[in-house]
């Protein structure tokens, strides 16, 4: 089956409907004033319409209050709330009974005991988001959508015990090979299809979504 495919950080009509057509699964708004993806509600709600029966609708949030996921919810009625931040699990649990909507939970990950929190986290949340962890001092780092990727082998074979989908440092070029490497079920993609940042490229979207649909399946070694 092939891997599903999500395409954050949308800000136009236009890279909106390459998405949809390129037959994305998910579409990721990010609402987080410091990212140069940084979208409104109302105009994410106004990007999400065609969306709605064709694909899953993300809301990326980080350390979000309470007020302004209600502010989200109420306005963009996204399928999935991202928390790309520190959020605990005790946070996600709260988030998810509020809200009563599905809770994806980044982990960014630099080594192997990166992934130690995945278990406190799983009663807690319906999918994983693993991404890159910025390296200390990287000057302007994000929460996500740095463009870095991290070592693929961390996440190989991994179960969380929830679904999940690989993420950072992504591109048309490089996909097949994450998905052959790690065996992720999903990639998320945000910078890896921008001509600058921010700026989403509809040819890269649609470069991206033809590179997961049409990877050969890997070849069995002896």
């Amino acid at each position: 089956m092939p891997a599903l495919v999500k395409i954050c950080g949308l800000s136009t009509a236009e890279t909106v409907a390459a998405a949809l057509d390129a037959g994305a699964d998910m579409l990721g708004f990010v609402f987080f004033p410091r990212s140069p993806r940084h979208v409104a509600v109302e105009a994410a709600a106004a990007l999400a319409g065609p969306a709605r029966g064709r694909a899953q609708i993300v809301a990326l949030t980080v350390d979000a209050s309470d007020a302004a996921l209600d502010a989200i919810v109420a306005g963009l009625r996204p399928d999935i709330l991202q928390l790309h931040g520190a959020e605990t699990p005790a946070r996600a649990a709260a988030i998810r009974a509020r809200t009563g909507i599905a809770v994806m939970k980044a982990i960014r990950v630099g080594e192997a005991a990166d992934l130690a929190p995945v278990p406190d986290f799983a009663a807690h949340v319906d999918r994983f988001l693993f991404d890159a962890k910025p390296p200390p001092g990287l000057t302007g780092a994000l929460p996500g959508g740095n463009g870095l990727a991290f070592d693929w082998r961390l996440v190989r074979g991994l179960d969380p015990g929830r679904p999940w989908m690989l993420s950072g440092g992504l591109d048309p070029a490089n996909v097949a090979e994450a998905l052959d490497l790690t065996g992720a079920p999903a990639v998320d993609v945000s910078s890896g299809v921008e001509s600058a940042p921010g700026v989403k490229d509809p040819d890269l979207i649609r470069a991206f979504i033809r590179a997961v649909r049409w990877r050969a399946p890997a070849v069995a070694t002896a």
